[in-house]
């Protein structure tokens, strides 16, 4: 009984440091270095399962290319008044920070409130397609379970609105 006790009080001891961790932003992780457009391309899909992008089909080689893939959302006006669309869409969500914003390009920054967890989100007016490329992808962790996907789709949802 008293093993029992020991077990239970690390156990409560182990979820209130990686609460105090999530609190003190040691969970935020850093924004990565490589965002933005080149080439005509997003960064590459995460590599592992906690992401998603409209471009993944553009890296055949990208293990999670599967997982990733999600339809680019849609445009019309031209990209300075489809980016702004998007940027008024995701400024409305709960933990968005806008950090960068062009005519054709924009890059959010969602933060969880309980863990403070940042997922890094672009989007770029791509004019061949005349659609907008998205990328969303939490910045630690091996699984996002669903959480940028379904972020994705209600960005989807309320530019169809």
């Amino acid at each position: 009984m008293n093993t029992l006790r020991w077990i239970l009080a690390a156990l409560i001891l182990l979820v209130l440091l990686v609460w105090l961790a999530g609190r003190s932003g040691a969970l935020r992780g850093h924004a990565p270095a490589d965002l933005g457009v080149r080439e005509g391309r997003l960064k590459p899909p995460a590599r592992t399962p906690n992401g998603v992008s409209s471009q993944a089909d553009l890296y055949p080689e990208n293990p999670m290319r599967e997982y990733a893939r999600i339809a680019a959302l849609p445009a019309s006006g031209g990209a300075a008044a489809s980016i702004g669309r998007v940027r008024a869409v995701v400024e409305a969500m709960p933990g968005c920070t806008v950090v960068e914003q062009r005519d054709d390009y924009l890059y959010a920054q969602f933060e969880t409130p309980a863990m403070r967890f940042v997922d890094d989100v672009e989007f770029w007016y791509d004019p061949a397609a005349q659609a907008i490329a998205v990328r969303s992808a939490s910045r630690i962790g091996r699984k996002d379970f669903g959480v940028n996907r379904q972020r994705v789709e209600a960005i989807r949802a309320q530019l169809l609105h």
